[in-house]
């Protein structure tokens, strides 16, 4: 049950659980050193962790440019997919999104990526474009999604 976890904003002292999520969620994971400049550079970005028993076991993050978020990534510990955990996390960014002033969200997901697109448009995000050649590992286009907030 969704009810047995903790979301909080991402601090430094997280990034190690972090980047585990990272890399056991995508082919190109980001460095440490991204997530660091994240948290500490960053005036745009807002990064929140899904917690059980102290464990991160998800994460997602967003820029948020004037009335504007743009979904940076969401992920979740391949052990703990299949739980809507994913829709928890989505949901805990879109209301801190709109707290913090979002009229709207927008993101990429990769095309063949349907699980992530099905959830997203559960959430009322739609088509929005297409960035050709967007990821950088296999040159796989990426769906752009919209929803407004």
């Amino acid at each position: 049950m969704v009810d047995s976890y903790v979301f909080r904003l991402m601090r430094e002292e997280d990034i190690d659980q972090v980047l585990e999520v990272e890399h056991a969620s995508f082919t190109t994971p980001w460095s440490r050193e991204a997530f660091f400049n994240e948290i500490h550079n960053n005036k745009f970005a807002v990064y929140i962790v899904l917690e059980e028993n102290d464990k991160i076991i998800g994460y997602c993050g967003t820029w948020i440019v004037i009335d504007e978020a743009h979904v940076t990534n969401i992920a979740i510990l391949p052990e703990y997919r299949g739980k809507k955990l994913g829709e928890a996390l989505l949901t805990k960014l879109i209301s801190t999104a709109r707290e913090m002033g979002a009229k709207s969200m927008t993101l990429e997901v990769r095309v063949t990526n349907h699980v992530a697109q099905s959830l997203y448009r559960k959430f009322g995000f739609h088509n929005g474009g297409i960035r050709k050649n967007y990821y950088s590992d296999n040159q796989e286009d990426a769906l752009i999604m919209w929803v407004n907030l």
